[in-house]
């Protein structure tokens, strides 16, 4: 008889929309066991295809099965440093879930039957979490002298400080801000990402000797050629921080926000448990987000909460200029905030913000949209339908409609060399920038801006890097 998906625990909606605890909260052994039974064990299995850092998952799973948890835990952390990480975050039905045999040829998101590998996952990681495993070091019979500098703590440069320290090569992390993580804490919500396992693993990493000077901005306090004068190597881990817009008329109004102000208020700096955290954010009747990938989906699930926890009506609602069928959002993720609350509004394109004689916000103008031919993404692209203008009450707008490169160092480094984006130009094998000694990785290379990209890249650079300081 064939075995049905064995689904994980969730917060009930009407709870968790008042609050930022961990909406998911993971398979127990039971529920872990009972789902890895369902992996049939293929001869030649595919599903290690689909993630990008390439985890033996016929392995790992077999391992639960057998209820030895701790070689199915040494197993992924041959491939992924931060398996409770990317158990919560990983697009799994873009990746290896889709690549799963249970899930059908020509399908575009996996099959509901495919194997809930990321969910295992975090099963695993959570049990080495909560047993303190210690990934074994791989040391030189002879002690490295060698140092490498690291820009940046989010997902790459933290995933090259592990590799490092696992060759017993000693790392220096510089983050701009005052607290580590980058993108997975200023953008992640903690109901998605629980600040104690990000904390835990960039604390692991503390215990494996990578020292972190926060606050230092690389770029203004110090230049990169002054910080490869200093360190044998130097990772790039720069992000992507600066916001797109729409440049309709308005944007300028107050209470119009980047998606990165908005996320970075509440979940970087506490602005839901104002006035307790120090830092305000405005809270609207009728909130409007417009994007459709997990940004989008992040701040409206974000607004709705703010909304709830003051006491104010629930109105939430994303506009995409697509259908649903094209957001870039995890299936996931959509299907949380629809349960909550956050109402959507497809093919909509934003025209022009307006506000009132103080400069607020007050409503904006939309255009409803149809589906054209497909574009260099291969979606098909929207095309607005002239006269077809509506408005919509809004009094307070997010714009999540994409980020670009960081140029803070970029910009007075006029050997590294720029794509017209702005993103660092790199040798895709290696990672190495146009000047040498210098890697780079995650979204200040481009890509598909998911951890587990950002953690590919990362491990490819970690591999030149040793192979650089070994020929020093």
């Amino acid at each position: 008889m064939k075995k049905e998906p064995i689904k994980v625990k969730e917060l009930g909606a009407s709870v968790r929309a008042g609050n930022f605890e961990e909406v998911v909260l993971g398979y127990n052994e039971e529920s872990a066991l009972a789902e890895a039974s369902r992996c049939i064990q293929c001869k030649n299995p595919v599903c290690s295809t689909g993630c990008p850092v390439g985890v033996d998952i016929k392995k790992f799973i077999y391992h639960i099965t057998q209820k030895d948890y701790k070689s199915a835990y040494f197993t992924i952390r041959e491939k992924n440093n931060f398996p409770s990480i990317c158990g919560r975050v990983c697009p799994a039905e873009y990746q290896c879930r889709k690549t799963c045999i249970l899930t059908k040829k020509g399908e575009l998101f996996a099959s509901e039957n495919s194997i809930n590998i990321h969910f295992l996952e975090r099963f695993v990681g959570d049990y080495g979490m909560k047993n303190n495993l210690q990934v074994p070091q791989s040391r030189d019979d002879k002690p490295f002298q060698s140092k490498v500098a690291i820009v940046g703590s989010g997902p790459a440069g933290l995933c090259v400080a592990g590799e490092l320290a696992r060759r017993g090569i000693k790392s220096v992390i510089y983050e701009a801000l005052h607290k580590t993580g980058g993108v997975l804490r200023y953008g992640i919500p903690p109901f998605r990402m629980p600040r104690d396992i990000l904390d835990f693993e960039i604390n692991y990493l503390k215990n494996l000797g990578v020292e972190v000077v926060l606050n230092s901005i690389i770029g203004k306090v110090e230049s990169l050629e002054e910080l490869s004068n200093r360190f044998s190597a130097v990772f790039l881990g720069l992000g992507a921080g600066v916001p797109s817009f729409l440049g309709i008329n308005g944007e300028n109004l107050c209470n119009v926000y980047s998606a990165n102000e908005f996320l970075t208020r509440v979940n970087l700096m506490g602005a839901y448990k104002f006035p307790k955290y120090h830092t305000p954010i405005n809270v609207g009747k009728h909130i409007g987000v417009i994007g459709g990938g997990n940004t989008a989906i992040d701040a409206a699930r974000v607004a709705l909460r703010l909304q709830k926890m003051n006491g104010i009506d629930l109105d939430t609602t994303l506009y995409y200029r697509r259908t649903e069928v094209e957001m870039p959002a995890r299936r996931l993720e959509i299907e949380h905030a629809r349960e909550e609350g956050v109402k959507f509004k497809f093919l909509v394109q934003p025209k022009e913000f307006t506000g009132d004689d103080k400069g607020n916000l007050q409503k904006f103008e939309c255009l409803e949209c149809r589906l054209g031919d497909p574009d260099s993404s291969g979606r098909r692209r929207p095309v607005p339908i002239e006269g077809s203008d509506f408005e919509s009450d809004c009094d307070v707008a997010v714009v999540a409609v994409g980020l670009n490169a960081n140029e803070i160092l970029t910009s007075v480094t006029p050997d590294l060399k720029l794509d017209k984006w702005g993103d660092v130009i790199v040798n895709k094998d290696t990672m190495e920038t146009s000047i040498k000694g210098v890697y780079a990785g995650g979204d200040i290379v481009g890509g598909e801006g998911t951890v587990i990209e950002a953690m590919s890249m990362a491990k490819r650079a970690a591999k030149a890097i040793i192979e650089y300081v070994l020929n020093q």
